[in-house]
């Protein structure tokens, strides 16, 4: 039996849409962004946690949409600066938002910070709702160090700056086929794989 099934990703950001088609495209489900819906209220992120706030943005749009939703929330985490920015990576530089206005107050927090000393860490989690419920999570990380000058251009946010020490290159500087194997987003997408897996088939099971 066919599975196929229309889930819409929560974001307008092209690159996570692209991410999220090539770690599930092959389930047989078609992703949908919130360009499809125009205006839509924005979800409130305000929770303490990368998985509460991407619980909370899946369950949202899923309300407002009647679409099972998929949802993300992720960031940077530098041990220098306490785990900052944190929950709170893409309005680290306030109101701009841009991903040039994050990188830039970054570099300045780290200005005095060792190289040694600015190992940090990209996580992400993910969630799927259908409504109020939640139909599962999962979490992925990749760990890392961030250097002064931006290298690559494949990636978006802080990809740039973000060095894989084994790897001597920057997640900016990766393909994007081996970026989404193990980004922070990628592992988390592949840890929600076989979870999403079984409630497609139990919804072909239900609904035929």
């Amino acid at each position: 039996m066919s599975r196929r099934r229309e889930i819409l990703v929560a974001t307008r950001n092209p690159g996570k849409q692209r991410e999220v088609t090539a770690v599930l495209g092959a389930l047989g489900v078609e992703f949908v962004t919130l360009e499809r819906f125009g205006d839509l209220a924005e979800a409130v992120e305000d929770g303490e946690t990368f998985a509460a706030n991407a619980a909370a943005k899946a369950r949202h749009y899923s309300r407002l949409t009647g679409m099972w939703t998929l949802a993300d929330d992720s960031g940077l985490e530098v041990d220098a600066l306490g785990g900052a920015p944190g929950v709170r990576s893409a309005r680290y530089a306030g109101p701009q938002r841009s991903d040039a206005a994050n990188n830039a107050r970054l570099i300045v927090e780290l200005r005095d910070v060792p190289d040694e000393r600015r190992t940090a860490r990209f996580r992400c989690a993910v969630a799927v709702a259908s409504g109020e419920r939640l139909l599962a999570e999962a979490s992925g990380t990749i760990e890392g160090r961030i250097i002064d000058e931006p290298r690559g251009s494949n990636g978006f946010g802080y990809d740039p700056h973000f060095l894989i020490p084994e790897l001597g290159r920057t997640s900016a500087e990766l393909p994007p086929e081996h970026k989404n194997r193990i980004s922070h987003r990628g592992r988390a997408l592949a840890a929600l794989a076989p979870k999403l897996t079984r409630l497609l088939d139990q919804n072909t099971e239900t609904h035929p």
